[in-house]
């Protein structure tokens, strides 16, 4: 160790010898670290100029003697030996210009060899430091249809070798991190044959193992909040692979915790797929209810999801073909069950009281919304089985997601009156904040229950008006506050929806609160 005092003293570039930065200050280091290499602009280009001329000279070799290996191998090294020193350019997201002004993208996408340095050029952490050098990289990718070459190449690779499991793996990472990136990237990337290819992958007879589980958290990815990956997915019959992929889980719990991670990601797949009207009706074709009926009754890990996925095919007015298909299954036998009970198990697997009893209330409104004749009356029906049990368990839950939601109210109110006393101004973010905060405790639930009690009262069946009325005066409440709530969730109502159906929605949600 010697001290170095770095007052005057400054680091060259290894291969242009230019001074790159400077030491203001003293610290003993070893003399070694002078050797290292420091790479600079000039350094990087030189690099990548090195790299474009070995590739073409290994293009020339190849084409020129293909069926003599001998004659390219050399140059082959020599390209890889380059290959290896440009990852150091991973670490500079500002030079990412460079590889898009040399044209070195280009040569890029045509080497299968370069996979390990793309998914480093593409880590999202680094783009994040560079915006505007991410952001050249990436529409030089896309440009050059990266994931048309990535997904050519994946087919070719066997998984049986490990180095080719593993290009499969980090090719993928490749795909994530542009995605994250840029979101707006999925459509592109999905029609250039990698929704194809990954539900090739997904339901392809090989053992479980990290790349399926890669599969299937990119195809959620793709299916996000997008509705032409949606409908891309159900013209490829994604909707019949997704329900035979899950249809494993209908007897038997996954065997580990990636298995199982896969299988939620599986799911969530599902549920985006359903946000689309034409593939609700691909998922009743498929018998997707009669699967999701069975994964309620087995009691398996898949229960919590196969909840969620009917909450999501039933409601709006999408769901009608749907509901009533699941009443001639009787799936009220199984759904009701689950309205009295928040099963033990369901606690276990992580998912709420609160989400539970959420999408089981969201179903049962979605059957009373949708349902006509002979399916409404057996849906009503259930309510007045013994003794209105059924009416005593919403009342139960009324009460409590009103405490809930009416506490919150009130540490909300005493927050803007403290705003206020400082003088500090309440915008549209801080109320959206403090909506946000309500729906966590339990708004949404609330509505649902109140919908429900306000569907049944006007059904037609005194009964049931009776008994919800009854226990309302009993334990203190007030149909003013129910018709409170239902304005509150008319207001909220319709998003994505055309203003003709918003209006004639709202107005039967309001007529039937006024005849509460």
């Amino acid at each position: 160790m010697i001290k170095v005092t770095l007052q005057s003293l400054c680091c060259y570039c290894s291969s242009c010898f230019n001074k790159i930065f400077f030491f203001p200050f003293s610290f003993h280091l070893p003399f070694s670290i002078f050797l290292l290499p420091f790479p600079c602009l000039l350094s990087v280009k030189k690099m990548i100029l090195t790299f474009e001329k070995r590739s073409y000279k290994n293009q020339e070799l190849r084409i020129k003697f293909p069926d003599n290996p001998e004659k390219f191998m050399e140059s082959e090294l020599d390209l890889n030996d380059i290959i290896q020193e440009m990852h150091v350019i991973a670490t500079m997201p500002d030079l990412y210009h460079l590889l898009v002004e040399l044209n070195a993208v280009h040569s890029l996408l045509g080497l299968l060899t370069v996979v390990d340095l793309l998914q480093e050029l593409t880590d999202i952490d680094t783009l994040h430091e560079s915006e505007d050098g991410a952001e050249v990289l990436i529409d030089a990718l896309l440009e050059g249809q990266v994931v048309a070459l990535l997904v050519q190449n994946m087919e070719r690779l066997d998984e049986q070798v490990k180095e080719e499991a593993d290009g499969i793996y980090n090719t993928l990472a490749i795909i994530e991190n542009m995605a994250e990136f840029r979101p707006g990237m999925c459509t592109e990337a999905a029609q250039q044959g990698l929704m194809q290819w990954l539900l090739k992958r997904i339901k392809a007879k090989m053992p479980f193992d990290a790349n399926k589980l890669y599969c299937s958290e990119i195809l959620a990815i793709l299916l996000q909040n997008n509705d032409n990956t949606r409908e891309l997915l159900g013209e490829m019959d994604g909707i019949d692979v997704l329900l035979q992929q899950l249809s494993v889980f209908k007897r038997h719990n996954p065997s580990t915790a990636e298995e199982q991670e896969m299988m939620e990601n599986l799911f969530d797949a599902l549920c985006s797929c359903l946000m689309l009207p034409s593939n609700r009706d691909r998922f009743l074709r498929g018998e997707g209810l009669q699967l999701m009926n069975l994964m309620l009754r087995e009691k398996k890990m898949s229960r919590t999801s196969a909840l969620k996925v009917l909450d999501h095919g039933m409601i709006g007015p999408e769901g009608t073909d749907n509901c009533h298909k699941f009443v001639d299954i009787l799936g009220l036998r199984t759904i009701f069950p689950l309205f009295m009970k928040t099963p033990k198990k369901m606690r276990k697997t992580g998912v709420s009281e609160r989400e539970h009893e959420e999408h089981v209330c969201s179903i049962i409104a979605s059957m009373l919304r949708n349902l006509k004749s002979q399916q409404r009356s057996r849906l009503l029906s259930k309510f007045t089985e013994n003794d209105c049990e059924k009416v005593d368990r919403l009342m139960e839950l009324h009460f409590k997601y009103l405490e809930a939601v009416q506490q919150a109210d009130k540490r909300i109110e005493g927050e803007k009156h403290e705003m206020v006393r400082r003088g500090e101004i309440l915008d549209d973010s801080m109320e959206d904040e403090f909506y946000l905060r309500r729906l966590d405790a339990g708004l949404f639930v609330l509505q649902l229950i109140c919908y429900i009690m306000v569907e049944i009262s006007n059904s037609g069946i005194s009964q049931l008006q009776q008994r919800v009325h009854q226990i309302l005066n009993l334990r203190g409440g007030s149909v003013k506050v129910v018709r409170h709530i239902m304005r509150e969730y008319a207001e909220s109502i319709g998003d994505g929806k055309s203003d003709e159906f918003k209006e004639a929605e709202r107005k039967r949600i309001m007529d039937l609160a006024d005849n509460f």
